[in-house]
Parts: C-alpha cells; sequence; structure tokens
C-alpha cells in the first residue's frame, strides 16, 4: 500500500491510498475513521482515501463542508487523480451512503456497488429494534454528547494500551483510538443528516452484505432499497458490524463474484452495440 495527497475541489488535501495488486480498479468508500488495514486484500487494484480531518488528510477550511456531497467531491478527485474513469464501487458503514451517492450522482463512474453493513443514507434511523424517528433522536442527541466529551475522550482513548495479542487487530485498532474525538463526532453528525437514499435509479450490479447481529445497522434497512433492483444480490451473514474484520474471505469471494458479474453485463452490452451497428442483410 502506498500514500499519496490529492486536492479536492474545494481545495481540501486528501490522503489518498492504494494497492497496486493485478486486477481492475476498484474504490473503496471508507467506514468513519478506519485505516486501510481494515480492508481484506482483495485481488484488485484498490483506490481509497481518508475522510477529511483523519488519519492524514487535511481538514476544510471551512469546517462545514464535510456533508456528503464533500466526501462525494473527494472520491471522485481520488478516480481522477488515478486515472480511473469508471470502477466498482465498494463501500463500508458510513461508506455505503457514499457509494450508492456516487452511483446515483455520477453513474458513469460506477460499474458495480457492493454495499457492507451500513444504510443507504439517514443512518442513526437504521438502528435494530427502535422506530426510525427514536433512532434519530438517540443518534443525533448520543453523538453530539460524545462530541462535546470529545476532549476528555481523547484523554482516555489515546492513552489505552493495547496488548500485543492480534497484530492485525492492533494496527487497525491503534489509529482509530487516536482520532480527534470532537472532529469523529461532528463528521458522524454529518453523516447522520443525510436523508435515505432512493436507489431506484441504480441500475448496475450490486451486492449487499448485511450483518444479522449488527448493533449499528438493521438488516431490513439494506434489504428493503435493493428489493426492486434488477440486478441485486443480497447475502445475510452471521455476523456484527465489522464484516471486513469479521468474514474477510466473504468480502473477497463476493467482490470476485460481482467482477465477473460486471464484467458480463460490460460484454452483453458491447455485443448490443456492435449487433445495432451491423449492416442489415440483403
Amino acid at each position: 500500500m502506498r500514500e499519496h495527497d490529492v486536492l479536492s475541489p474545494d481545495g481540501t488535501r486528501i490522503r489518498a491510498w492504494r494497492v497496486d495488486a493485478d486486477g481492475p480498479d476498484v474504490l473503496l468508500c471508507p467506514g468513519l475513521g478506519f485505516a486501510a488495514r481494515a480492508w481484506p486484500a482483495f485481488p484488485a487494484r484498490v483506490h481509497s482515501w481518508h475522510h477529511r480531518g483523519t488519519l492524514g488528510s487535511a481538514r476544510p477550511a471551512d469546517e462545514s463542508r464535510v456533508e456528503v456531497a464533500d466526501h462525494v467531491a473527494d472520491a471522485i478527485a481520488v478516480l481522477d487523480a488515478a486515472g480511473v474513469r469508471r470502477c466498482v464501487v465498494a463501500g463500508w458503514s458510513t461508506g455505503v451512503t457514499l457509494a450508492a451517492e456516487l452511483a446515483l450522482r455520477h453513474p458513469e463512474r460506477v460499474s458495480g456497488l457492493m454495499l457492507v453493513a451500513g444504510p443507504a443514507g439517514d443512518s442513526f434511523a437504521a438502528l435494530p429494534g427502535v422506530p426510525a424517528e427514536l433512532g434519530r433522536l438517540l443518534g443525533r442527541s448520543g453523538a453530539a454528547a460524545l462530541r462535546a466529551a470529545g476532549p476528555l475522550l481523547d484523554a482516555v482513548l489515546h492513552r489505552v494500551p493495547l496488548p500485543a495479542t492480534n497484530i492485525a487487530f492492533l494496527e487497525t485498532l491503534r489509529p482509530f483510538l487516536r482520532h480527534d474525538w470532537r472532529w469523529y463526532f461532528t463528521l458522524a453528525l454529518a453523516f447522520g443528516r443525510s436523508p435515505r437514499l432512493d436507489l431506484t435509479g441504480v441500475t448496475c450490479p450490486t451486492t449487499v452484505l448485511a450483518g444479522r447481529y449488527d448493533p449499528l445497522t438493521a438488516p431490513s434497512s439494506m434489504v428493503g432499497p435493493v428489493s426492486g433492483l434488477p440486478q441485486a444480490r443480497v447475502r445475510m451473514l452471521p455476523n456484527t458490524h465489522f464484516l471486513p474484520l469479521e468474514s474477510p474471505s466473504v468480502l473477497v469471494e463476493e467482490l470476485v463474484l460481482l467482477l465477473e458479474r460486471v464484467k458480463g453485463v460490460d460484454s452483453a452490452v458491447e455485443d448490443l452495440a456492435l449487433t445495432a451497428r451491423s449492416r442489415p442483410r440483403a
């Protein structure tokens, strides 16, 4: 993996990262504040970035520029810098909202979608076991309280000793605990303000992976929005919210399958175009 900086259209410096493995290009829309190591090793040229103000990315000069549209602009900047015109896009947790919004705003850039353990917008309403309005109230008030307690969280979490038991897990957890927690929950509140997205306009092959025991995202909040899509595949896993860490091999398996589906669709479209341009028989 190697990191580099790109400039978003509003001038914010974004820390991007990529893995130059053999395979097609794939854009990963990250979960909020999680490092690259949270993802498994995919058989693809992987492109991604860190959210504004986290893990090496700068905060915007206007700190209100942390809405979903701003993150989508960052994603497009990452693709443009890499010279990627169109690719499969995967999102985890809050990254699901970004991946879905990217597909709706820029369908010409997205050949396929993999949505992992997260709703497409209105994230607080997706809390399992509570009505949507109560979920929004609990999510917003809880995130606001934690933002106010940010300095205290910094003082505690930045000093938490981590036992060297699982090195791979520690490499993911350590940078997460080092966040500026006031800023982290500023970002979380912005994601919570994003409305539920209507995915009926999505026409590309789509895969949804949901955790049956996810404490943050009710599986129904993921399955319902894609139930009418003609090319949607849904898989329920006996896991929680952290599917990339809990079932990395499943994510790899499903991405490979999605890439094959995308290839099949692209081939069919190309064949139709060739047929349309064929000379009529005499």
